[in-house]
């Protein structure tokens, strides 16, 4: 790890893709390099949280501990990164002793991937989904792909969710956390040891994102197919974490916004974690997804 006073720089990694299989609406994902090529982008993908993991180590020298069980990573993804590219994640701090600090991840190129903001504790201020949250404008017309959504709508249950080693995590996350840990940028023991400073190993924070979506199917909160997603803007928030391996969590979903753009129709989501066995939310959620307009079908051209 680099350090500069101002600057915090990880070391280059390759990221593997592990949605290769992944489909939906019995359709490919834009993690299959044929989808992918056919809606413009040169390659299969990078799952967007697969890039958090560069960050822990970097945050983990700020904060400690803390950052597992406080921390909140918030980021907007600016540009598609392919299986076989080189990222690199830097953090810049404003002071000696931050609460909240800019992120950022580059290609070897300087592309930025994504960019945003890290925050420890709930009065480290607005985070960078707080903020673009706030811009957002609703669409200008009823939503063809997300016909029937609207802020406030929840999941029709309660879901409930446990992440083990070897939990298949269905059709959206067609890998095991074992199999994750394997290619993780960032390995470290507290995710498969009891030698951990909480007795029990820690679902990883770009895992949470996955433990989150992964029964999304039985939320009820379903869009018009076939069409192709891809994230736009993604907050892992740790309220009374760390999230623990093969531990029981109750998953409960909102749609808090509905957006438009030229190519993507969209909806942020926050779901939160709750252990089963009851107490405050562990974690939560936010993610922004948007979904391209040409992927569907007859999708109206005045859109």
């Amino acid at each position: 790890m680099f350090v500069t006073p101002m600057e915090l720089s990880g070391p280059p990694r390759v990221p593997r893709n592990l949605l290769g299989e992944q489909t939906y609406g019995d359709h490919a994902s834009i993690h299959d390099e044929t989808t992918a090529r056919r809606l413009g982008v040169s390659g299969a993908a990078i799952e967007g949280p697969t890039h958090f993991s560069q960050f822990d180590p970097l945050l983990a020298t700020l904060w400690g501990r803390r950052w597992f069980e406080s921390g909140c990573l918030s980021a907007h993804f600016q540009a598609i990164c392919a299986e076989g590219e080189q990222t690199r994640a830097l953090v810049a701090l404003d002071g000696p002793a931050p609460s909240r600090v800019q992120v950022r991840t580059e290609k070897a190129d300087g592309t930025v991937v994504l960019s945003g903001t890290a925050t420890l504790g709930p009065d480290a201020g607005p985070t960078a989904l707080d903020e673009r949250l706030a811009k957002t404008r609703p669409p200008v017309a009823e939503p063809v792909i997300h016909a029937g959504w609207a802020p406030g709508r929840k999941g029709v249950a309660p879901e409930r969710v446990r992440m083990a080693a070897d939990t298949h995590l269905g059709d959206l996350y067609p890998f095991t956390l074992r199999q994750k840990l394997a290619s993780i940028t960032e390995p470290s023991p507290w995710y498969e040891s009891d030698d951990t400073p909480w007795g029990r190993p820690i679902v990883p924070v770009e895992m949470v994102s996955v433990l989150a979506m992964a029964t999304f199917g039985e939320s009820g909160l379903t869009k018009a197919e076939p069409s192709v997603g891809l994230f736009l803007d993604l907050e892992i928030r740790m309220l009374a974490g760390p999230v623990l391996v093969d531990e029981p969590y109750v998953l409960e979903r909102e749609v808090v916004a509905l957006g438009e753009s030229r190519r993507t129709e969209s909806a942020w989501i926050r779901t939160t974690v709750t252990a089963e066995a009851g107490g405050p939310p562990v974690a939560e959620v936010l993610l922004h997804q948007g979904v391209f307009k040409e992927s569907y079908p007859g999708y109206p051209a005045d859109r």
